[in-house]
């Protein structure tokens, strides 16, 4: 039983740690209805200008097109292939399996301007490809990858066997074991996984600078682009603020999604 003062500083410290993180969040919400042109606090006054106006911003619908897109297929990509790896992996025992596992996770470490870097002298020197939407989906998915076969694994780990070698006990295919008692136990992991890995993609920006070329541009490109520019600031606001509000959305279904499956735990 902790003492009351140690309850108290626990309180304290978690109170301070969650305003370090949230209060700058919270600044560039309340700078979305600030009348100032600028990043400028206090607020000045309460506008809903800003939000018209990005409303009817066709470069920011266009990027915000191109970042969901680009974030679908990538996670659709990361689905199929981190679903094989983390399978074959977890189930199966061979030559280099912990060295396809390392390689697997590797990405996800690298720094992002490496792994750009790595991409982009890939696709112009070494495969000729024009740099477009199709280069960045590739970029992309190398890390989604990642985050779809770290959720995969571990569910598989806690899994374990014995469900699936009774079901093939009792006279079930191979398919029919994956469709009817594999999957549904995995459906929550896949989802969450997918989840993380479009929230990951819609987020990245150093990547995609180094695979999307001059003819593509995703939302965090437009918002970077766009933020010192003069008069940008308040739409700048805008847009951030909406997307740090739609970000909790992702997080919430992960945490409600992800968890283990009713009978599951071993």
């Amino acid at each position: 039983m902790l003492s009351r003062r140690l309850q108290a500083s626990t309180r304290a410290w978690t109170v301070l740690v969650l305003v370090f993180i949230y209060a700058p969040l919270a600044l560039v919400i309340v700078n979305a209805f600030n009348t100032s042109k600028s990043f400028a606090f206090p607020p000045q006054g309460f506008t809903l200008q800003w939000w018209r106006t990005a409303w009817h911003s066709e470069g920011m619908w266009t990027s915000l097109g191109n970042s969901v897109v680009v974030g679908l297929a990538a996670t659709a990509i990361a689905l199929v292939l981190g679903t094989m790896v983390a399978f074959a992996v977890q189930r199966y025992n061979f030559f280099g399996k912990q060295t396809v596992n390392l390689l697997v996770v590797l990405p996800i470490t690298l720094p992002g301007i490496v792994t750009g870097i790595a991409l982009n002298a890939t696709f112009t020197s070494v495969l000729g490809i024009t740099l477009g939407m199709a280069t960045v989906i590739v970029g992309h998915a190398t890390f989604c990858i990642v985050i779809v076969f770290n959720n995969t694994q571990a569910r598989l780990r806690r899994l374990g066997t014995s469900l699936e070698e009774a079901s093939a006990d009792l006279g079930a295919s191979t398919w029919q074991t994956f469709r009817f008692v594999t999957l549904p136990m995995m459906r929550g992991a896949l989802v969450a996984g997918a989840i993380l890995a479009f929230a990951l993609s819609f987020d990245e920006i150093v990547v995609t600078t180094f695979t999307a070329g001059p003819s593509v541009q995703t939302l965090p490109i437009w918002i970077f682009g766009n933020m010192f520019r003069p008069n940008q600031a308040p739409v700048i606001n805008v847009v951030a603020a909406a997307l740090t509000i739609l970000a909790i959305v992702p997080v919430w279904l992960t945490q409600r999604i992800g968890g283990d499956p009713a009978g599951t735990r071993i």
